[in-house]
C-alpha cells in the first residue's frame, strides 16, 4: 500500500491529462469515500481557516453486503457501486477537480475479489481506488472531525460507526495549551452495522437478540477500554456516522433530515437512552416509514446503536457530540495542508 500522501492514486486515462497529479492551481479538490455500506464525494476549494463545499454526492450502496458469509463482493453490489461512482466521476470532471484523494475502506480491505472489482471501476469510471488501512482511517476521521472537540475539555473518546468496521479513537488536547488535539490510542473493531445486522438479523430486532449484539461488540471494545477508559473526566463522545446522525435525527424530532442542525449537536447520555428504546419499540416498517431513517436504514440502524451501547458501556460518558463529517472532510484538510493551501494545526 501506498502511505506517501504526496502519491496518491486518481482518475485514470479517461481523466484530463494531469488531473492525478499535484496540480491546484483552480483551488478545487475532490474527496471520495467508498465504504462498505455508502458512497460519498466532497468537492471543495479552501476558503480562509477552511473550505468551502463546492459539490457533493451521497448514496447507500450496500458495497459489503453479503462479504461476510462468501467473501467476495457480488455482482449486485459491484453494478450499484459503479453507478454511483460514475455519478461521482462526472462531478470530479465536471467541476474540474485537479486535487484527488478516492478511497475504499472495510469491504475492499476484506473481499477476495477486491483487486478485480477496482479494476473494473476503473475500467468503466476512470476512478483509481486507493484502499487505505485502518489506521489511516481512524486518523482521517480525527482530522475530518476535530473541530467539534469541547475547546473547555480535555479530548473525546471518537467513534465511527461503518458499515464493516468500526474506528475507536481516544483524542487528548490541552485545554490550557494552544496546541493541536493528538491521538492518544485507536483501535478498529471488525463489525459494522452490515456485518452485525447480517449476522443477527436487523429486520426484527428482539430484546434478547440486540442484547447479544452489544454483547459480540463489547468482546472487541473490552481490552482497548481496559487500557484507555481510565481518567476520562472532562471528555466527551464524539460520534461520526449514519448511526448517531440518525439518532440525532430522531431525537430532534425533525421532518426531514436537515445536516445544519446535526452537525454539532450535543445529547446527554439520556437523550441516547431515550432515542434507542424508542427505536427498539417500533416494527421495521415504523422505522422505515421514519423521514431521518427510511427503508435504507431501517434493517441497520439497530445494529448501529448495539454497537454504540457497547462504546457507551465501556466509556460511561455524560455527552455526546454529533458530527455529520468524517473521512471525506479528514482527506480534504490533510490534502490542502500539504499544499499550504490551509493552515497546519
Amino acid at each position: 500500500m501506498n502511505e506517501d500522501p504526496r502519491l496518491r492514486e486518481g482518475l485514470s486515462a479517461r481523466s484530463p491529462p494531469g488531473s492525478a497529479a499535484v496540480d491546484v492551481a483552480n483551488g478545487v479538490y475532490a474527496a471520495l469515500d467508498l465504504g462498505t455500506n455508502n458512497c460519498r464525494l466532497l468537492i471543495a476549494s479552501p476558503a480562509g481557516d477552511g473550505f468551502r463545499v463546492v459539490d457533493s454526492f451521497s448514496r447507500i450502496i450496500r458495497l459489503g453486503e453479503g462479504i461476510a458469509a462468501t467473501g467476495s463482493i457480488s455482482e449486485a453490489a459491484i453494478d450499484r457501486a459503479i453507478a454511483a461512482l460514475s455519478i461521482c466521476s462526472d462531478k470530479i470532471r465536471y467541476r474540474k477537480a485537479k486535487r484527488l484523494r478516492l478511497i475504499a475502506t472495510e469491504a475492499c480491505r476484506a473481499a477476495d475479489n477486491a483487486e478485480s472489482f477496482r479494476a473494473r471501476v476503473a475500467s468503466e469510471t476512470g476512478i483509481k481506488l486507493e484502499v487505505i488501512n485502518r489506521e489511516t482511517e481512524a486518523t482521517l476521521a480525527v482530522i475530518g472531525c476535530s473541530p467539534l472537540l469541547d475547546p473547555r475539555g480535555r479530548g473525546a473518546i471518537l467513534f465511527d460507526i461503518g458499515g464493516g468496521s468500526t474506528e475507536l479513537v481516544r483524542i487528548e488536547r490541552d485545554p490550557e495549551a494552544n496546541a493541536p488535539p493528538r491521538i492518544k490510542a485507536w483501535m478498529s473493531i471488525p463489525l459494522g452495522v452490515v456485518t452485525l445486522a447480517e449476522h443477527f438479523g436487523g429486520r426484527d430486532v428482539s430484546a434478547d437478540s440486540y442484547a447479544r449484539m452489544v454483547a459480540e461488540v463489547a468482546q472487541y471494545v473490552a481490552p482497548f477500554a481496559a487500557e484507555h477508559a481510565r481518567d476520562i473526566s472532562d471528555m466527551h463522545m464524539l460520534g461520526t456516522s449514519g448511526t448517531v446522525t440518525t439518532l440525532a435525527g430522531v431525537h430532534l424530532n425533525l421532518m426531514r433530515y436537515d445536516r445544519r442542525r446535526i452537525d454539532g449537536v450535543w445529547m446527554n447520555n439520556s437523550d441516547v437512552t431515550a432515542v434507542i428504546t424508542r427505536l427498539l419499540g417500533m416494527s421495521y416498517q415504523e422505522r422505515a416509514d421514519n423521514s431521518c431513517i427510511s427503508i435504507e436504514r431501517a434493517d441497520l440502524v439497530l445494529a448501529g446503536c448495539a454497537i454504540l451501547d457497547a462504546i457507551r458501556d465501556a466509556f460511561p460518558l455524560p455527552r455526546l457530540r454529533v458530527a455529520d463529517r468524517g473521512l471525506r472532510e479528514g482527506m480534504l484538510v490533510e490534502m490542502m495542508r500539504e499544499d499550504g493551501a490551509l493552515r497546519a494545526c
